[in-house]
């Protein structure tokens, strides 16, 4: 963990990755100097923490770093490749996606992870243009892609899309059997924001308790990642839901800040400012959002784009909630009514279900009752999956 002060060899590396990537001026000074995380340092941190949609704290901790070492390479300055123990990630395989995806091939989310969908894009990419198949994205098939995806790569829409939005279509309107994982944030170690002896990780488990019992009495499969003295990295969660073949995740997360002023809620999806946008994510997190703000009168926050490791490791659409401030006083006292708890689980539902009616017979926002979702279910058995 790096921050504002610090010094050392590991900050003038620091500074020679920033100033590779133009956001520090290029240094000629001694060591000393280049070693010291002063002012300068500490804007270009936050500047790049803010392009990649991570937490700006000026803080470089695991997440910050990861995106430092995906940032320095450009598609063609190594060979790529999908290996099972360590996936190969960076800006070079988000470009080789975007251009392949362009080329109506299935990478999946172009979230900058070589993983066994891309290898398949690359396979098919390799077949289609007479070269050897083994996946391996070298010079040859570099050469070919660069051949048929003249620099700069313009695309129409987003490929992707249409297969997300292919599968909502095609699974019905019905939530039985539909497969949710729930992630209440933090854990055991990690309480989260801590206030009068109220812990985020306590509260965002019950949440979750209640909306994992109003899943289960539609029939739907629900899956926590955690239990009550378990703190997995997100990694881990991603990994859970993947294994899982699920159909969304849910994380939900208590926020807080040093000022008692900040309040409301935000959700998250999986995006970047390149375009790779999960575009079924997107619509959930509007639905979510719109009908948790409707029911909670929590302070619109807004809707955000993100590229955090849970959200970009899952294969399938993920949004991320920020149920309030437990640093507020009126969002802390909201959070601990039971009957407040009671709606954030309601509300949620009903946003999934919104996601599958895809429009048909939707009623007004923040109207919908868990009675009406039941009698839906009830009318329209026979037509899900």
């Amino acid at each position: 963990m790096l921050r504002l002060g610090d010094a050392g060899a590991a900050v003038a590396q620091l500074r020679r990755e920033l100033s590779s990537l133009g956001l520090v001026a290029p240094e000629f000074l001694d060591n000393d100097a280049l070693a010291v995380f002063d002012a300068d340092v500490d804007g270009a941190v936050r500047a790049f923490q803010q392009k990649r949609q991570l937490i700006v704290d000026g803080v470089v901790g695991p997440a910050t770093q990861r995106a430092l070492l995906d940032a320095r390479w450009r598609l063609g300055d190594r060979t790529l490749s999908y290996t099972l123990s360590a996936p190969m990630t960076g800006d070079d395989v988000a470009d080789l996606q975007m251009r392949l995806s362009g080329l109506g091939f299935n990478t999946g989310r172009p979230d900058g992870l070589f993983g066994d969908t891309t290898d398949a894009a690359v396979r098919q990419f390799q077949r289609d243009s007479g070269l050897p198949e083994d996946g391996v994205f070298g010079a040859d098939t570099a050469r070919e892609l660069g051949r048929m995806t003249r620099r700069p790569l313009v695309t129409g829409g987003r490929p992707h899309y249409l297969r997300e939005y292919d599968q909502v279509r095609t699974s019905g309107p019905r939530l039985r059997g539909k497969r949710i994982v729930i992630d209440p944030a933090h854990g055991d170690g990690d309480p989260g924001w801590v206030v009068d002896a109220v812990r985020a990780a306590d509260l965002v488990f019950d949440v979750a308790r209640r909306l994992e019992g109003r899943m289960t009495a539609t029939g739907m499969s629900t899956f926590l990642t955690r239990g009550p003295g378990q703190n997995p990295s997100a990694e881990e969660r991603a990994a859970r839901a993947n294994s899982l073949d699920a159909d969304l995740l849910i994380s939900l997360h208590i926020d807080g800040t040093s000022s008692p002023k900040a309040s409301g809620m935000a959700t998250f999806h999986f995006g970047t400012d390149s375009g790779g946008v999960s575009t079924v994510g997107e619509n959930l997190a509007e639905l979510v959002h719109r009908e948790l703000v409707a029911r909670t009168r929590l302070l619109d926050c807004r809707i955000h784009h993100a590229a955090w490791d849970l959200l970009r490791l899952t294969k399938m659409p993920a949004v991320q909630v920020e149920l309030g401030y437990l640093t507020n006083d009126a969002d802390r006292n909201s959070l601990l009514s039971p009957e407040f708890r009671n709606t954030i689980a309601e509300g949620l539902l009903v946003a999934i279900k919104r996601l599958y009616m895809d429009g048909r017979d939707e009623p007004q926002t923040g109207t919908y009752t868990m009675s009406d979702l039941l009698a839906h279910e009830e009318s329209v058995r026979g037509l899900g999956s």
